[in-house]
């Protein structure tokens, strides 16, 4: 039965129970699922070419012996098949490829194949999305075939592209735009398309990366602001031009500008990506409402979500098998990517740790053990506010060796020595770190040290490194280029460190200092040497 017929058909507890039960289930009984699904998975996986690639005519029969004889795996060693698409390689015939950035200037994208029984798993977890996010208790929640739902995420290839498709089949709502009208535009124009419906129409959900929600939602209403803006609304229909002249009296009483709360009253808030900490508190400010965090993936698919009491992301325990690599091991591998660490599962994980996750994709999935390279901190074991006794976890970051900005761009060691070397300015050494600007957002921030004769010929000041480096870095990674376009950020900032400074922080400390977000107190050990 679709959605939409359960809607008029079934109370929404029962609606609840299918969607969002996990939510109810004690530790023990997440593990039976897990477990189940996991032991059907490894059968498919071992018996595929995929798998025994990496198998070498091994047969695990038990989850345990799966962990001892699948080593952590990277998308590396799937990449030939995967690349190629060979379909006869997989656990499962492919009903659609997916697609992402893998790491701009050396990987150009990477590709992940989805079974019909994974896409059946991703459409019933999205529904209980959509129903958590309207939801203020449990049980409770409000969805209607009326509704509209104002879209701001990529169209396939990405993954993201897969939700207007597959809730579609389950429930006739409206997207504004429609996803396949939208196909033909640009990321500024369906936003901006969206809106103008949104606009006429009113709207109920709203659901795209948070960091562009955020631009999209300052750009739009600075815009309607303007003349040809909202100022021309005769075009709409009554009720809206009732609404539109209130919202607009009521910004004016108060001394400010008018504000997406005052225009549109959303029943659900949904944010995907990474970074949303950075923006959520200013969304909310924005619409009225809290969004709520999810998180899903090229190679995971859909996996974790946030409930109503908007407290830290459960994993949906039918999606992927789920392991952890606690954060000195994942440090430890940084340094030695050689090195074992031990994993642990959903009901091993400790409250305050943070950790890297590694999942096994079920259903059919390609990957085993993979690192997917996320760190998430887990924030409890259960939750009395909203009765879960299961683990909950907070979206920390990518993992050391990526710095990702506002879930746009993959900037990478092999990056930026590449837009170094393009930029033909002697460098003698550098690093770089993501950090937090006064107004809490997101940057990156490069330290470097130039060749003291190479400056003499070349005199060479931050804004001008800045502008050249920025040149390379668009040239090598267009999701670079995008932050510009469609955020207006400006991610990069530098600065240039004293002569000898690298050689006097070597002289002193036995171990290099990370290329990629060092740690705080080696940053400022490394300024030390600078002044």
């Amino acid at each position: 039965m679709k959605f939409e017929q359960q809607l008029a058909t079934r109370s929404k507890r029962e609606i609840w129970d299918s969607f969002c039960g996990f939510l109810e289930y004690s530790m023990d009984e997440y593990m039976q699922v897990q477990t189940r699904l996991m032991e059907e998975q490894i059968d498919y996986w071992s018996k595929s070419e995929i798998g025994q690639t990496i198998l070498k005519g091994q047969f695990p029969k038990s989850i345990d012996e799966f962990r001892n004889m699948v080593p952590l795996t990277t998308y590396e060693d799937y990449a030939d098949s995967l690349l190629s698409k060979q379909s006869s390689s997989l656990p499962m015939h492919p009903v659609v490829w997916i697609e992402t950035t893998w790491e701009g200037g050396r990987h150009p994208v990477k590709v992940a194949p989805y079974s019909r029984s994974m896409l059946d798993t991703y459409r019933k977890n999205m529904i209980g999305c959509l129903i958590l996010s309207s939801s203020k208790q449990k049980g409770e929640f409000d969805v209607t075939v009326d509704d509209k739902l104002l879209y701001g995420l990529a169209p396939l290839p990405y993954a993201t592209g897969l939700f207007p498709l597959l809730l579609k089949e389950e429930i006739d709502m409206k997207f504004l735009p429609d996803p396949i009208e939208a196909q033909n535009m640009s990321f500024s124009e369906r936003n901006k398309e969206g809106f103008k419906m949104a606009m006429q129409s009113d709207v109920e959900f709203f659901f795209g990366l948070g960091s562009v929600l955020y631009a999209v939602t300052k750009n739009i209403m600075e815009a309607s602001t303007k003349r040809g803006g909202i100022s021309s609304i005769l075009k709409y229909p009554l009720k809206r031009i009732i609404q539109i002249a209130k919202a607009k009296k009521a910004s004016r009483t108060e001394n400010r500008s008018m504000l997406p709360k005052d225009l549109f009253n959303l029943k659900g808030f949904m944010v995907a990506g990474t970074d949303n900490h950075f923006y959520k508190d200013d969304l909310e400010k924005m619409w009225g409402i809290r969004p709520m965090e999810i998180f899903a993936g090229t190679e995971p698919a859909l996996i974790g979500t946030e409930t109503w009491t908007r407290d830290g992301m459960y994993f949906f325990p039918d999606s992927c098998f789920y392991e952890f690599i606690k954060e000195d091991d994942y440090l430890h591998l940084l340094d030695n990517p050689k090195y074992v660490p031990n994993t642990y599962l959903m009901n091993e994980v400790v409250a305050g740790e943070k950790y890297e996750i590694v999942v096994t994709v079920m259903k059919g999935g390609a990957f085993a053990r993979y690192r997917v390279g996320d760190v998430y901190e887990c924030v409890g074991l259960k939750n009395n506010e909203d009765g879960t006794k299961i683990p909950r976890f907070r979206y920390v970051d990518r993992v050391l060796n990526i710095v990702d900005i506002a879930g746009f761009t993959r900037i990478t060691e092999y990056s930026i020595s590449k837009a170094i070397e393009h930029s033909k300015v002697k460098v003698i050494d550098w690093i770089a770190r993501k950090e937090v600007s006064d107004t809490n957002r997101p940057f990156l921030k490069l330290y470097v040290e130039i060749d003291q004769l190479y400056l003499t010929n070349n005199p060479m000041s931050t804004d001008i490194l800045k502008e050249l480096l920025t040149t390379y870095f668009k040239f090598i990674d267009q999701d670079y280029k995008d932050l510009k376009k469609i955020l207006g950020m400006e991610p990069l900032k530098i600065e240039l460190l004293a002569v000898d400074t690298f050689k006097k922080y070597n002289a002193s400390y036995a171990k290099p200092i990370r290329k990629l977000n060092a740690s705080h107190h080696d940053v400022l050990s490394l300024l030390n040497f600078s002044r």
